[in-house]
């Protein structure tokens, strides 16, 4: 039986940021909650967030998170003194407890079942995440014999010449036997120069301590500033990629492409250069997406062409072609076999499918059937001034180039719009509008100069 307890009380000051710090983003999700989402997947009995610097903002963040509870710490004195403010919560909670920093937005959920395995299997008071870094300047260096219990943990400044040469530091993340710690925690004093409680005071208290080491250190990469979180930032993407290329999908240049971890993607997807693909979108087999591209949270079917083209919030069936130079945004629904090509914006509209928009338009609150024909410079003229209004279109309807849709108006299936129209009433099935004014030319007239009136 494990509980999870999350440190995430700190400003975190060197962020330069009135956001808390856990709640930066990264990759699509806030540094919290990527670490929450990694401890459910051990499936702990308890889940609990330590919350301190604007604890509003962080449980605001989390709400979507089911049976998540929360406890205030309302000074910030140390990781100790956090983990003190779990004593009324857990009191008479019989198993462990598992520690994690809200800023360490990297571990892997395989990386926590090996530290609670080795935990429990030995019956440790505490086991201890450590890991072998390259440049271990400013961590606590941990000491171990042979069977890896530890003999000694000793900050960086206070560690001798000798004792600089280990590489083994203190991740900061812990199992605890929770009865046994509960006992101790109240024994922690504040002796030292940052007068704070520290989590490692109550590890000198507790036997047997063991250390277990990580694989990858890049794991326990801690974010305090904005330089590691785009470092941190880079690792994931390099994961993403190699993740999705493993799986089939065509990656042509990766360092010039981003992919959120939430983005679902199916094989013989060929990504190109310069695409950004975001939040919760999902792209079927066969697309092509790219260069230069940027999609969020949409659903591409399969076989679809994104060329030079933005796309937020909508969704693609399979066969179409977008762009380039195409903006769809707000909730579009674009059918089977339609393109939207050059130029082209799409806000809160449904298309049927085999409908084209082929270059220059915007449709607005527009909801068109089959087949239908968009005529370059077609625009719905959706707003006026206060409210916004629908147009509908019906099948098979074809409207002429630079045409004006003045909503709200209904156009019915197998209609002709002229080119050059306004159309601001209803048209029936089967009909031609025109909806322009008389020419009118006046040979001989031109324009005198020096603010003279025109002549005829």
């Amino acid at each position: 039986m494990v509980a999870v307890a999350i440190l995430a009380a700190g400003r975190g000051t060197r962020m330069k940021s009135v956001l808390p710090k856990v709640l930066h983003s990264l990759g699509g999700r806030s540094l919290i909650e990527r670490i929450l989402l990694t401890a459910l997947e051990i499936d702990p009995k308890r889940y609990l967030a330590i919350v301190g610097y604007q604890g509003e903002k962080v449980k605001a963040a989390l709400e979507h998170i089911p049976d998540l509870e929360f406890v205030e710490q309302s000074e910030q004195l140390g990781t100790g003194h956090a983990v003190q403010q779990l004593l009324p919560h857990l009191e008479g909670f019989p198993g462990d407890l598992l520690v994690l920093n809200g800023d360490v937005p990297l571990l892997r959920s395989q990386t926590l079942k090996h530290l609670i395995e080795t935990h429990q299997q030995h019956r440790n008071a505490v086991t201890l995440l450590t890991a072998h870094v390259p440049n271990p300047q400013g961590y606590g260096r941990v000491f171990c014999d042979g069977q890896n219990l530890i003999k000694q943990i000793v900050e960086d400044r206070d560690c001798n010449a000798a004792q600089k040469q280990n590489h083994r530091i203190n991740a900061g993340i812990y199992c605890f036997n929770w009865p046994l710690l509960a006992k101790v925690l109240p024994q922690l004093q504040a002796n030292n120069d940052q007068k704070e409680y520290y989590l490692t005071d109550a590890c000198n208290l507790m036997e047997p301590v063991m250390a277990v080491d990580v694989e990858d250190y890049e794991e326990i990469l801690g974010i305090n500033d904005r330089k590691q979180l785009a470092t941190a930032y880079e690792i994931l993407q390099e994961r993403v990629k190699d993740k999705w290329m493993a799986a089939g999908v065509t990656i042509i240049d990766p360092k010039s492409v981003t992919i959120d971890d939430t983005v679902l993607l199916e094989p013989d997807i060929i990504i190109e250069p310069q695409t950004h693909l975001r939040g919760q979108t999902v792209i079927k087999s066969g697309s092509r997406i790219g260069p230069g591209s940027s999609i969020e949270n949409s659903q591409i079917g399969e076989n679809v062409t994104v060329l030079y083209s933005v796309i937020s919030d909508s969704a693609v069936q399979s066969g179409s072609r977008i762009g380039p130079y195409a903006h769809l945004r707000g909730h579009v629904e674009v059918g089977n076999g339609c393109r939207i090509g050059n130029f082209v914006e799409l806000k809160n509209t449904v298309l049927g499918d085999r409908t084209n928009v082929a270059h220059l338009s915007y449709l607005g609150d527009t909801t068109a059937g089959e087949r239908v024909n968009i005529g370059a410079g077609t625009i719905t003229a959706n707003y006026d001034g206060v409210n916004k209004h629908p147009t509908k279109i019906g099948d098979r309807t074809k409207t002429g180039s630079n045409s004006v849709l003045v909503a709200p108006v209904t156009l019915g299936s197998d209609v002709t719009v002229a080119a050059g129209s306004t159309v601001t009433e209803d048209v029936p099935d089967d009909s031609l509008v025109i909806a322009r004014a008389t020419q009118v030319v006046k040979p001989g007239w031109r324009l005198k100069t020096n603010g003279d009136s025109p002549v005829t």
